[in-house]
């Protein structure tokens, strides 16, 4: 019978397997929807809003002449044929009922979204156990933001330490405090976001302050002495990608013991969902040139020293 704990619900959009990206090991990345943050970049757009939502490919469509399923799930209206035939949607009438993409059978509409049970996960996330014993792998929450869907985070982490498996929670740090109180004792590491030291860009590029998140970086470290604190910074052309926006991040971390620190390369890997979503991708075609990018991360490889890098476990 199924604790109280594995009973409660959350919304998943998706659950990647054998990462090996998010923390040491072999692990089970669970992302979670929901996130406070619109940062211009993004690579999960499908992450940002808390509830399911409908992504539609029309080069999938098969068109009305030879389908036409979907359209009479609709009950707002919200489909339409295009001149050549391929399924359109009116994203202001779609109330995201999830009947379209039901129907589907080409998935050329299809949704971000699935309600779940934290023991529902913890048993997906169970079964490959051996995996995370062999490599020192386990959990990681990532999202959107995991903490915007506190009770649910808090299960899993819980229900995974229970069940003896490493948990790693990954955040942008832009959350009540206790909250993150409450939920950082069941993660055996964390992986903190920080964009940005100038809060006028910062509230630009994602439409929030960087106050909450700065703050609440200094009190995990001080009230959390012993846990691993990983600080990364995603680098965005034209927002931090300069010399001077990583050594003001430097400068605030290298006073807090015990945190490495890493620098992600920008790409843009989320841009055709953003378009599925009925969205525009907001840097267009900025990039980054390679040297640029190594210069940065160079001298801040100099500056943290034995700092700088993913902690192995």
């Amino acid at each position: 019978m199924a604790t109280a704990t594995e009973q409660i619900t959350g919304w998943v959009f998706n659950i990647q397997r054998y990462s090996l990206h998010d923390g040491a090991g072999i692990r089970t990345v669970v992302f979670l929807k929901g996130c406070p943050l619109r940062c211009a970049w993004c690579s999960n757009p499908e992450s940002q809003y808390g509830t399911p939502e409908i992504a539609l490919d029309p080069r999938k469509c098969l068109g009305q002449a030879f389908c036409g399923l979907c359209q009479p799930q609709c009950e707002t209206a919200a489909l339409s044929y295009a001149a050549a035939g391929e399924i359109q949607i009116d994203r202001n009438r779609c109330s995201g009922c999830l009947q379209c993409s039901a129907q589907c059978p080409t998935k050329a509409l299809r949704h971000f979204g699935e309600q779940m049970h934290a023991g529902q996960v913890l048993d997906l996330i169970e079964s490959e156990a051996i995996f995370y014993q062999r490599s020192g792998g386990g959990l990681t929450l990532s999202g959107g933001e995991p903490l915007m869907q506190s009770a649910f985070t808090l299960a899993l982490l819980q229900e995974a330490q229970n069940r003896h498996i490493n948990t790693l929670l990954e955040t942008c740090g832009d959350a009540n405090w206790t909250t993150l109180h409450t939920i950082a004792p069941y993660a055996d590491t964390v992986y903190f976001d920080i964009k940005s030291l100038d809060d006028v860009q910062h509230r630009r590029f994602t439409q929030r302050t960087n106050r909450t998140i700065l703050n609440n970086l200094r009190r995990l470290r001080h009230t959390f002495p012993a846990l691993p604190i990983h600080v990364r910074t995603p680098l965005i052309p034209g927002f931090n990608a300069t010399q001077h926006d990583i050594d003001a991040i430097i400068d605030f971390i290298l006073p807090l013991p015990e945190v490495s620190y890493e620098i992600i390369p920008y790409h843009r890997l989320g841009r055709d969902k953003y378009h599925a979503l009925g969205r525009e991708y907001p840097l267009r075609e900025q990039r980054l040139l390679t040297e640029q990018i190594n210069s940065i991360v160079d001298r801040a490889r100099d500056r943290c020293g034995e700092r700088y890098g993913a902690p192995a476990g």
